[in-house]
């Protein structure tokens, strides 16, 4: 009896066991599948979010597309003859760097829109995106190619002294000028060459402020580009008593794009198919720059 008792309790154990294990297996087996489900999950979610990633990497990468996408090319400027400006009675910009900028919009199949912006502030407003690109007579300097990626120069330039006719006998080298009081644009090169010299000068807003500072006597001298004094200073133009003497430097005038921009490659395409058929000298003798144009 005994025997037989002890025999129950080997086999009521047995059992016991056998079911304890099968329910481990079931929980593991079942912790298993909801972690094979839980990393598929994460898997796909990782997957869709790098294909988002990449999509906007893409997108963000090409200047390009992004202005065919929108359809528009925004050009940043400010008024500069000969370069930019609008003539009497007219509200469209023309120039020859406004011109061009028109011709490379349509090279895109896109429509421009000028935006007129503080000169001190391009880099902010190019960086925003309020504006695609800075094409407006714009120096090469090294503030302005270490903020942005720019073309291939296209025109020569100097910063020049401009002073009343009368008088300009007076100033005509560096040391002569230390007395003066100017006007130059804020943020412009202008602005730098004075800046080095050491000389008292006031910061507006553009170029042709400056010109109207010295016009008025507000002023003794302005500090612009010789592009700009030769279109807008001297006999036939506004400012008849105005001239200019001393050149403070030489430069160069390019396009400013975004960091990596492919809108720079696309440029300089433009640009050296535009000095290969003509299109571009052209355009320079209508608003008489074609002496400073730099070959493509």
């Amino acid at each position: 009896m005994k025997k037989m008792i002890a025999l129950l309790l080997t086999a009521t154990m047995v059992l016991s066991m056998t079911a304890c294990g099968s329910k481990k297996e079931d929980a593991a087996a079942d912790s298993d599948a909801a972690a094979t489900e839980d990393a598929a999950t994460e898997d796909a979610a990782d997957e869709d979010t790098a294909d988002t990633e990449s999509a906007d990497d893409t997108s963000a990468e090409s200047d390009l597309e992004y202005v065919k996408d929108k359809g528009v090319l925004v050009v940043g400027i400010t008024n500069f003859e000969p370069m930019d400006y609008k003539e009497e009675d007219s509200d469209e910009w023309v120039g020859f760097d406004a011109d061009m900028a028109k011709a490379f919009a349509e090279s895109l199949g896109v429509e421009v829109e000028f935006v007129e912006i503080d000169w001190d502030n391009k880099i902010m407003e190019l960086d925003g995106k309020t504006i695609d690109c800075v094409w407006n007579g714009m120096t090469l300097t090294d503030e302005v190619t270490s903020a942005m990626d720019c073309s291939n120069a296209y025109c020569n330039n100097a910063q020049v002294v401009v002073v009343p006719a009368d008088v300009a006998d007076q100033y005509q080298d560096t040391d002569s000028l230390k007395d003066l009081a100017f006007a130059v644009e804020t943020g412009s090169a202008g602005e730098t060459e004075v800046d080095a010299l050491g000389l008292n000068y006031t910061p507006v807003a553009s170029q042709a402020d400056a010109l109207m500072e010295v016009s008025a006597k507000t002023s003794d001298a302005a500090v612009i580009d010789l592009l700009m004094a030769a279109a807008m200073i001297g006999e036939g133009t506004d400012y008849a008593n105005l001239t200019h003497t001393v050149e403070l430097n030489s430069e160069e005038y390019g396009v400013g794009f975004r960091k990596g921009s492919d809108l720079v490659s696309a440029l300089n395409d433009f640009f050296a198919a535009a000095y290969a058929d003509g299109s571009l000298i052209a355009c320079a003798e209508k608003y008489g720059v074609q002496d400073a144009i730099l070959e493509q």
